[in-house]
């Protein structure tokens, strides 16, 4: 690592990180509770909490930046520093979709739901879950950690399928059914993605601690 008495050091960016992963976590709770739910008006102070995420990701990309202009740091400490900056990338992405969800949630407002929400709980629990761990394997420098949750993202995918399935199947049965049929695969799309960016941080937790560049899934 650079040296400590460096004001903008590793660790710092490291901190902002781990509460961008707090705040990810967050969104993604709340929008996806607001549908459970129909708070509508939860669903729409979502973008607000996205902005807080974009207040961190601009911090850590323009001090990621200065450090490496400052400071160039030898090959490990670049790596660590590309990592993170790809990190905060990912988890921006996470609060967007977030931000997408809650949309489709105002969208259905008030609405019966065509068939009862199972899956997609179960889909953003794993998500949360996922999210825990990739933070945690990034605190404790954990390789294992980080391959062993990017692997749960297969759990994502099985129950985008189901979702994919038995959604169409109600579509098909009523074609009042249709518009909230689309909401619902959208909801369920953006979940599917959501996992897919978790598995992007924990390749690159994985690259900034041994160096190799890995494709996991």
């Amino acid at each position: 690592m650079v040296n400590n008495n460096l004001e903008l050091n590793i660790n710092t960016l490291i901190n902002y990180t781990l509460k961008m992963f707090d705040k990810s976590q967050e969104i993604l709770e709340d929008s996806v509770n607001s549908m459970i739910t129909k708070d509508v008006k939860k669903a729409k102070g979502i973008s607000e909490k996205d902005d807080e995420i974009d207040t961190l990701r601009d911090y850590i990309r323009d001090r990621s930046i200065e450090l490496m202009a400052l400071k160039q740091p030898m090959a490990k400490d670049l790596r660590f520093i590309y990592a993170l900056e790809s990190i905060c990338l990912e988890l921006e992405r996470i609060g967007d979709y977030s931000v997408n969800i809650s949309v489709e949630v105002i969208k259905i407002g008030k609405e019966e739901y065509i068939k009862e929400l199972i899956d997609i709980p179960k889909m953003k629990d794993i998500c949360i879950d996922m999210i825990k761990d990739a933070k945690r394997a990034l605190e404790q420098r954990d390789e294992e950690l980080a391959y062993n949750t990017a692997l749960k993202d297969d759990l994502v995918d099985k129950l985008y399928d189901v979702i994919y399935e038995h959604t169409l199947k109600v579509m098909h049965e009523k074609e009042v059914n249709i518009d909230q049929g689309v909401t619902m695969l959208f909801v369920a799309r953006y979940l599917e993605r959501i996992g897919d960016h978790i598995t992007n941080i924990c390749e690159k937790i994985i690259y900034a601690l041994r160096g190799d560049m890995i494709e996991i899934g």
